[in-house]
Parts: structure tokens; C-alpha cells; sequence
């Protein structure tokens, strides 16, 4: 898996009230993430029906790009920050390629 292509789908869920303070949070995120070596899509959808869903769709060129992305100084201090903002912890899931692009 070090070597191939990876694919996250992270589910967060904030808290009751604070959907917009979470939303900016997330949205604060994409720049430095997309400019970060490895990078291949980093978005976020907000669900249509639950205003307090939010999803990431991620994929990166490999595992150890990924690793590195969760070093980085502006997720270390969205996860400080996110315990006080979501309703349960994010759901990550990992997904490697095996179809090929």
C-alpha cells in the first residue's frame, strides 16, 4: 500500500449549533492542503439533508504522502481544536486503488 495510490473518505459530524463554525474550520484546510506534495484532490462535500454531515474526499499518490499530511501543522491544530467541535469522532476509512487511472 506504500507505493499506490490511496483514496480517503473521512465522515465528520459537528455538533448541534456549531455546523457553520465547523464548515469554516474544514474550508480552512483546503488551501494549504491541495498545495501539499502528494496532493491529488482534497475536498469536502457538506450533505444536502443534515447540514451538520460534512465528508472528505480525498487521494493521494501514496501512503507515505498521506503520513506526512497528517503532520502538518494545519491539521494538528484542527484536530486541537475539533474535539470541542464535533458531536463524535471522525470516521476514516482508506481505500487503495486497484483499478488503475
Amino acid at each position: 500500500m506504500k507505493n499506490k495510490r490511496i483514496t480517503v473518505l473521512a465522515l465528520v459530524k459537528a455538533k448541534e449549533g456549531m455546523e457553520e463554525i465547523v464548515r469554516q474550520e474544514l474550508l480552512a484546510l483546503v488551501k494549504p492542503t491541495r498545495s501539499e506534495p502528494g496532493c491529488i484532490n482534497y475536498d469536502i462535500h457538506q450533505a444536502t439533508d443534515e447540514k451538520s454531515q460534512f465528508m472528505f474526499y480525498e487521494n493521494w499518490k501514496s501512503m507515505e504522502d498521506l503520513e506526512k499530511h497528517r503532520e502538518t501543522p494545519h491539521l494538528k491544530a484542527y484536530r486541537q481544536k475539533a474535539g470541542s467541535l464535533l458531536a463524535k469522532p471522525i470516521e476514516v476509512t482508506l481505500f487503495e486503488m486497484i483499478s488503475e487511472a
